[in-house]
């Protein structure tokens, strides 16, 4: 079983302190016996322990900043919701394909804001703009929030702000089972909580550093007992010896683990394996023992976001992936919406 996450190392921003969590932080951190280290920026973090790239970069993804959140214009983050709402930024998984690799550059670190009003404060301006319609945030455009929140609490505090707004809805996704602490949350049903999935071989290969399959699927018993809508993302489908079987298994595993009033709310997303040029040199650098197919003469070329293109699956594969994983969906889950597949 994967521990939940403790740092190696904290550094804390200047102004962090004027904030109560991040004094709570700090002395929590000190009282477990974390290093803490002042800086006067993230930006400004340089001479993390290591003697080699390899060494540095695992370091990195074990070092927490504790911050201020100064830029509180949303991104948007389409199609899973209007708005990204950022309390966390980087992960401290491993998972070889993962696209933080390449967005958080040389700075792969985990950075914690404190801000929380502040944050909260823009939520509310971004729905006042839309009311009466919806606006969906979603808190896990850049980081895997569940990951870190055991020692935050942050989620939570968004979860139950969530909770009491009219117009508002949080979203999230997580590779970590650690949810215990967010079972007893006053959601009040505007939250879904949602797990990324994948085949056994998949999380086994690609993501180490993160929860076990049959953890996320017992994690998600839970999180429906707590009442809290759920949703899976189905991702990276990965093409591999087996993957309709794997897939197939993974499927009749989360059908025997929920109950039948999870399975009336339940919504499945579902995202192929990508890949950009700028990835694949990230991730052969700092796995250069992968198993990742990484050849783009087998992949269609497709322009993405930000004029960037991206390698994905052809045609006929892609049409195989939807055929294949929407007919588990509707056997297993005949209730349930599939939201997209990209």
């Amino acid at each position: 079983m994967v521990k939940p996450f403790i740092p190696q190392l904290v550094y804390v921003e200047p102004g962090a302190l004027d904030y109560p969590l991040g004094k709570e932080l700090v002395t929590k951190f000190e009282d477990m016996g974390v290093e803490v280290r002042e800086t006067t920026s993230h930006n400004q973090i340089r001479n993390l322990p290591g003697d080699t790239d390899f060494q540095r970069y695992r370091i990195a993804k074990s070092t927490l900043v504790i911050g201020v959140r100064k830029t509180l214009k949303f991104d948007t983050s389409k199609p899973s919701a209007e708005y990204a709402i950022p309390f966390v930024t980087g992960c401290m998984g491993h998972c070889h394909y993962c696209y933080l690799q390449t967005t958080m550059g040389s700075k792969p670190y985990i950075r914690t804001y404190v801000n929380l009003d502040d944050i909260f404060e823009a939520a509310e301006n971004y729905m006042k703009e839309r009311a009466p319609d919806p606006t969906r945030f979603e808190a896990s455009c850049t980081s895997d929030v569940v990951g870190v929140d055991h020692l935050t609490h942050t989620l939570k505090k968004a979860i139950e702000f969530f909770g009491q707004t009219e117009y508002g809805k949080l979203r999230f996704v997580t590779k970590f089972a650690h949810v215990d602490h967010l079972l007893d949350a006053k959601h009040n049903g505007r939250t879904r909580f949602r797990f990324s999935m994948n085949d056994d071989y998949i999380i086994k290969t690609f993501e180490p550093g993160t929860s076990r399959q049959n953890e996320r699927i017992e994690a998600a018993g839970k999180v429906a007992e707590a009442g809290y809508p759920l949703g899976f993302i189905i991702a990276p489908i990965y093409l591999h010896d087996g993957w309709k079987q794997g897939y197939k298994e993974m499927f009749e595993k989360l059908e025997s683990e929920l109950s039948n009033t999870a399975k009336k709310d339940l919504t499945f997303e579902m995202i192929q394996h990508r890949f950009t040029k700028p990835a694949k040199r990230v991730i052969e650098k700092n796995y250069p023992m992968t198993k990742l197919e990484l050849d783009e003469s087998k992949r269609k070329w497709k322009w993405g976001r930000y004029g960037i293109g991206k390698y994905v699956y052809t045609d006929e594969e892609q049409e195989d992936i939807k055929d294949t994983l929407g007919s588990y969906i509707s056997t297993f889950f005949p209730q349930a919406k599939i939201e997209y597949f990209t």
